[in-house]
């Protein structure tokens, strides 16, 4: 189950502030002005090995007639249904105010654990305020700097305390197979030329998709779970509450996938969000492939297609190990093509190599190219070994682990990926002193 962690209060006590630095990115934009975060942002964070996704929320606004404060209500009461742990954040300078109390009202009728984040603690006065909150009713809160990052890590020990297990698949359970992307790329078209019927409704305009469906499958003699989900836009174009809706059910879809099928349009190409949503999936180490959907509108030549799939890898390194096919949900082209990489990917994913195996080509690749000395020292890699952890993570065990660059990091992984058919798997390299 894929846990999400809301950052909720009124305007301006810094919840994009904590949103960016939970993710570890400048993602939401920061604003003295109330209001500014009108639509909501998605992030990926993680804390002692566990995952999450961030939800950033407008500030909520009781009693107010505008529009867009009435809307962001309606948004963040989704966020609230949907969350698994809400940071209700609260502000240390201003202290317990009219709005914080007619807000905890709403937080408590929700059921969801609620942690009161008392913001701008960044002095010894600031910090003293907490105890204006204790009034809330809803325990000790934790006070923080979101700006500095102070106290941030005693928070995020408590976050993840309230999180549902992530229980690794039984060997028994379906391959999950996530199909995502933009809206109006054919995504619904492709599971209903799979299935033969109308499974999914489809139409000329963006966003009829509203919510995640599966569908059982079957093709190859191999069975798998197939999940189509609403659009993914740019958050700018995310207007209306069923679409945010939408949008976390199809983040939770990723989550929860062991493939994701990402379909992008022909005559579009690639685009940032595309890229934010291949990205997110790498991140989750899920299995990925890419379809080119709409190429039987493309004008094109014996060299369209390979020139076309050099520019996508070019734009996509360094994660230009993903599988790339040209479809066409009108035309059925290489529809049945891209279940079969599917499900390869998905067993490549699961695959466990021999250590035998392993150390007869990686070591061979190793001689053939050693690791540069750093400081006059020589590495040597002695052994290598795969995990056991459900997605591939390859141990290399060496003298001096800590002077392995980047560079030789990407040369040994493209060395596995050769030998091991590890197209479409994000994997993991750990270096280990032997």
């Amino acid at each position: 189950m894929a846990n999400i962690v809301a950052i909720v209060g009124r305007p301006n006590v810094g919840k994009s502030t904590l949103f960016n630095r939970l993710v570890e990115q400048r993602k939401a934009i920061m604003d003295n002005e109330s209001g500014i975060t009108r639509d909501r942002h998605y992030g990926y964070a993680e804390w002692t090995n566990k995952h999450f996704t961030v939800i950033d929320t407008g500030g909520y606004v009781q009693g107010s007639n505008d529009v867009f404060e009435s809307a962001i209500r309606q948004q963040v009461q989704i966020a609230i249904d949907e969350a698994t742990v809400i940071l209700f954040v609260v502000d240390c300078k201003d202290g317990l105010t009219g709005s914080d109390k007619e807000f905890a009202a709403v937080l408590r009728a929700s059921s969801k654990p609620v942690l009161v984040v008392a913001n701008k603690a960044d002095n010894v006065s600031n910090t003293l305020m907490m105890h204006d909150f204790y009034p809330l009713g809803m325990g000790t809160p934790y006070p923080i700097s979101a700006a500095s990052g102070s106290g941030t890590g005693e928070l995020l020990d408590e976050v993840i305390q309230h999180f549902q297990e992530e229980a690794l698949p039984k060997e028994e359970t379906l391959p999950k197979v996530a199909i995502l992307g933009r809206p109006n790329v054919g995504k619904s078209s492709f599971i209903n030329v799979l299935l033969g019927t109308t499974r999914s409704i489809v139409t000329p305009f963006a966003g009829t998709t509203r919510d995640a469906t599966g569908t059982a499958y079957k093709l190859y003699g191999k069975q798998m779970l197939l999940t189509d989900t609403a659009g993914i836009r740019k958050k700018a174009k995310v207007k209306d509450n069923i679409e945010f809706y939408s949008v976390i059910r199809s983040i939770s879809a990723l989550q929860e996938a062991d493939v994701c099928i990402i379909i992008l349009d022909a005559t579009q190409g690639l685009e940032g969000q595309d890229i934010n949503l291949i990205s997110l999936a790498h991140r989750h180490k899920k299995g990925l492939v890419i379809l080119v959907n709409k190429w039987d509108l493309i004008q094109k030549d014996n060299h369209t297609a390979e020139a076309y799939k050099k520019d996508l890898i070019k734009k996509l390194t360094p994660l230009n190990y993903i599988p790339i096919l040209f479809t066409s949900t009108v035309k059925k082209q290489r529809i049945y093509q891209a279940v079969k990489k599917t499900l390869e990917v998905y067993e490549s994913r699961r695959r466990k190599i021999a250590t035998s195996a392993l150390n007869k080509a990686m070591l061979t690749s190793i001689e053939r190219y050693e690791p540069p000395a750093v400081k006059g020292k020589h590495i040597k890699i002695k052994y290598v070994t795969q995990l056991p952890t459900y997605t591939p993570v390859f141990a290399f065990f060496c003298n001096l682990p800590q002077y392995i660059k980047p560079p030789y990091k990407s040369y040994l992984e493209n060395q596995l990926r050769s030998h091991f058919n590890l197209e479409g798997v994000p994997i993991k390299l750990a270096f280990r002193k032997k």
